[in-house]
């Protein structure tokens, strides 16, 4: 059997400012934030956008290697979830913010999950 590679994924104090808000430079990224902030761990099949499946990827990559999400790994499905407390407690308000304005600029709203 192979084992799969476990994700790295960094300390909350690792997480810098400028590594998460270039993360959140992508409307994608912001959907997917978007996506997820209700709290619910998603699987990476449930996630919708009008980007490949490997661009996709990419993205949640982004969001993963700047402290953003954290994904698990369940044999050969994967899942992902909004690091909300990490961030809340290293940069407070800032994930709020976004979100407000995010909603407010309607950007990501194209970012959904399967119905």
């Amino acid at each position: 059997m192979v084992a799969m590679r476990q994700a790295r994924h960094p300390d909350p104090d690792e997480i810098t400012l400028v590594t998460v808000l270039g993360a959140l430079s992508d409307p994608i990224r912001v959907g997917l934030v978007r996506v997820l902030a209700d709290g619910r761990e998603r699987g990476w099949g449930e996630l919708r956008a009008p980007v490949a499946k490997s661009t996709l990827s990419h993205h949640l990559r982004v969001l993963r290697d700047a402290g953003l999400t954290r994904t698990r790994q369940e044999g050969t499905r994967c899942f992902v979830e909004l690091r909300r407390g990490d961030l809340d407690a290293r940069f407070p308000g800032l994930l709020a913010s976004v979100l407000d304005a995010a909603h407010n600029d309607d950007v990501g709203a194209h970012v959904h999950t399967e119905p």
